[in-house]
């Protein structure tokens, strides 16, 4: 199996490749500056300056771009368009590193984790940037996407525990009334969605047990 991670310089795009790496599998890092991950193959573009022929030959391309600045936020929707259209039509699935804003918070899907009181306000600008990312990549039916949503407490330093529970389209809780998951079981989930492909077009969501 041949996979790309996108982004690959960055915190969870350093553990997705190595965890894939540690599965055996052939990954390649996209990065824009010198490559900073065990990835032994190398793509060294911009995201916008990929081209079909980059992303050529791949079962899966992971997408880890992330932007915080309020100049940079627009970014979300135009990384995952230009995405799109390079795979579009293709057997190559594209698998993104997606927010925890957008989970729903009841069954009728009428509110979102971002509407809540208790959401910090610094982050909701990203959040509502990621949902509308979201939302446009939903009617995208030429792309075989899936849209991985972490726990509400991404947790960058933490701990590795081996497992993870699957949600769907609401904000889950584990046994102990907690939404959080580390970047290194969040990139067990994405490896492991990478490899098996159950969920094409669909987003789903990911806590620790």
């Amino acid at each position: 199996m041949k996979i790309a991670v996108i982004c690959a310089n960055g915190k969870q795009g350093k553990r997705i490749v190595q965890e894939a790496v540690a599965r055996g599998i052939d990954v390649t890092a996209v990065v824009r500056g010198k490559n900073q991950t065990e990835a032994a193959n190398v793509i060294q573009k911009d995201l916008f300056d990929l081209t079909p022929d980059d992303l050529e030959g791949f079962d899966a391309v992971i997408d880890a771009f992330g932007a915080w600045t309020p100049d940079t936020l627009p970014q979300h929707s135009l990384s995952l368009q230009h995405l799109c259209s390079l795979v579009s039509g293709k057997e190559t699935r594209l698998l993104v590193v997606g927010g925890a804003g957008s989970l729903y918070t009841n069954p009728e899907h009428t509110a979102q984790l971002m509407d809540g009181a208790d959401f910090p306000e610094m982050f909701k600008p990203l959040a509502s940037s990621m949902g509308k990312a979201l939302q446009e990549l939903r009617t995208r039916t030429d792309v075989k996407w899936t849209y991985i949503s972490p726990a509400g407490d991404f947790q960058a330093d933490g701990v590795r525990t081996g497992s993870y529970q699957l949600g769907g389209e609401e904000l889950l809780l584990n046994a102990a009334g907690e939404s959080v998951i580390s970047y290194a079981d969040y990139a067990i989930a994405m490896v492991d969605e990478a490899v098996n492909g159950t969920h094409i077009q669909q987003r789903i969501s990911v806590v620790s047990k």
